[in-house]
């Protein structure tokens, strides 16, 4: 399946969700020149047809509200492999998904959203709510001891050629010296790239104590950002998603604040290109 060039992903389930998931892609789209192609899945194949139908009436209605191509995708299988099949099979730059934050058990709720997303070789941005036409873009990047938060540096800019952002880089002072110093050192890589690129950042320290995804989140609150980048965990597991991991208290905060997720790659950090 390789009809679109590196395309912009939207799961598609007709839900408000997946709506305001498309008014972001169409948005990127119009910047980057990108394909967006709403992904459809079914249970059996007997119902694709009847998708069919009821896509091609979508495509219909959104070309007349957008004046922009839309593709559309429907696909036999289960969210969770599906979209990450296809995604790797249209070598997708990007994927935007709609969640309904921890509420409904038939719904894409925070602990799902986490389950379809790992694994992806493309990032996604999950939404709950429309887009905000903001002048400036204050995005909140946490920043722990883990070496993949390099990965985020290339993403950054991305978002910045999107929409002129400014970044706010935020850490928790922990005790322990040598998380410490490769949280200091991490901190500093952002910086150094971060001017290369000429980006606007600050750096906030949240304090030595507590957990820093609730912590990225009440600081996200109080400056009402725009977006939270984080990177998932490697090796994720079940009771993860049981307990709750803290990307995924992130995913579904209540403040319905737009979250980049990325997951660690081996290798050279991706772009968008």
């Amino acid at each position: 399946m390789a009809e679109y060039y590196k395309p912009i992903i939207v799961p598609w389930d007709f839900s408000d969700k997946a709506e305001f998931a498309l008014e972001y892609a169409i948005s990127y789209s119009s910047i980057t020149g990108k394909d967006v192609a709403l992904l459809h899945i079914v249970k059996k194949e007997k119902e694709i047809e009847a998708a069919q139908k009821k896509m091609d009436q979508k495509i219909e209605e959104i070309v007349q509200k957008y004046s922009v191509p839309i593709h559309a995708i429907i696909r036999e299988g289960s969210i969770f492999t599906t979209i990450t099949d296809v995604i790797e099979e249209t070598d997708a730059s990007l994927a935007v998904m709609g969640t309904h934050g921890m509420k409904g058990m038939q719904k894409l709720t925070g602990s799902w959203a986490l389950k379809v997303i790992t694994g992806s070789k493309a990032p996604f941005i999950v939404v709950q709510s429309p887009p905000v036409q903001r002048e400036v873009n204050d995005i909140v990047v946490p920043i722990d001891f883990k070496t993949e938060n390099k990965e985020k540096l290339t993403w950054m800019h991305f978002i910045n050629n999107l929409l002129p952002s400014k970044f706010h880089l935020v850490y928790i002072d922990d005790q322990d010296k040598f998380a410490k110093k490769k949280i200091l050192g991490n901190i500093k890589v952002a910086v150094e790239y971060l001017e290369s690129k000429g980006i606007a950042y600050e750096i906030n320290k949240l304090g030595s104590k507590g957990n820093l995804a609730d912590k990225t989140i009440d600081f996200s609150k109080v400056i009402d950002a725009a977006m939270i980048i984080i990177m998932t965990t490697k090796n994720i597991n079940t009771l993860d998603y049981v307990m709750g991991a803290s990307e995924q208290r992130i995913i579904a905060n209540e403040a319905q604040i737009p979250v980049m997720t990325i997951n660690p790659r081996p290798g050279k950090l991706q772009n968008f290109n």
